[in-house]
């Protein structure tokens, strides 16, 4: 029975072809298969990299699969929106109809998931054992900070002095981690390997530029009726990007370590 509904609520929303709900729902397909694929990738990739960051891998396969898992809920509840608008019996766009709900939720328990795990990566990419605790912790407290001020802000009236005030803060709080990725993990550059410093300034370009599509797309609900729709576009192209090639990023490095030194699994 669910599944009849499901594919119910499919083959209606397909009504939304490339309108701005349509372009969401399709990416938010894309996204799911996307990180589906990139898992498989880092893991089976995992036993062919040096020992020692074996685990680089690991975790990049465990932060697309609980990506995956997310994108798969927020395809089902946003298709769910979508259907809605639409007459059941004709197929048409009922007037006046607009999205009444959005995955917020299922979106930050994932972000608050894995974006710790994501700068993870850089202490693991440096090597540096408990010497790295210290900035562990440093990156995944701003990154926290960072996600639960934007989450109360996306749960605020739009536009309103609690959303501005919020996502203003999770911002100072995004520029923190930007700060630390080029003064603390710079200094613990200077003694690594040359493929590894170019994953590492690769991950600070990501996190500096890739992150910047999450609080524009963030100041895209101000666009009108679709402009939520449009702020989902940019979340799910940001995802995709800050995920799956970020751990691109890191394989290349660690790949490129163990053939300019001749080291094998």
């Amino acid at each position: 029975m669910l599944l009849t509904l499901a594919a119910s609520d499919v083959s209606i929303a397909l009504n939304a072809g490339l309108s701005v709900e349509g372009i969401t729902m399709y990416l938010f397909w894309i996204g799911t298969v996307a990180m589906g694929a990139g898992s498989l990738f880092f893991w089976l990739m995992a036993g062919t990299v040096p020992k020692a960051y074996r685990s680089v891998m690991v975790v990049a396969g465990i932060i697309t699969a609980v990506a995956c898992f997310h994108y798969w809920r927020m395809s089902s509840l946003y298709i769910e929106q979508v259907a809605g608008l639409f007459d059941r019996t004709t197929g048409e766009r009922i007037s006046g109809a607009v999205i009444g709900q959005f995955p917020t939720a299922y979106r930050y328990i994932d972000w608050i998931i894995t974006v710790p795990l994501l700068v993870l990566e850089v202490p693991l990419l440096l090597n540096i054992g408990k010497r790295g605790t210290g900035l562990f912790r440093t990156l995944v407290g701003a990154s926290l900070v960072m996600l639960v001020l934007a989450w109360i802000a996306e749960e605020s009236p739009i536009g309103g002095t609690v959303w501005w005030g919020f996502y203003i803060g999770s911002c100072v709080a995004w520029f923190f981690i930007v700060f630390t990725m080029y003064t603390k993990v710079n200094e613990q550059m200077q003694t690594q390997p040359p493929s590894i410093v170019a994953s590492l300034k690769t991950i600070r370009l990501f996190i500096l530029v890739g992150w910047t599509i999450y609080p524009v797309g963030f100041l895209m609900a101000l666009a009108g009726p679709q402009g939520e729709s449009i702020r989902e576009i940019c979340y799910n192209i940001a995802d995709v990007i800050n995920k799956v090639f970020f751990g691109l990023v890191c394989y290349q490095g660690v790949k490129a370590l163990a053939k300019d030194h001749g080291e094998t699994a």
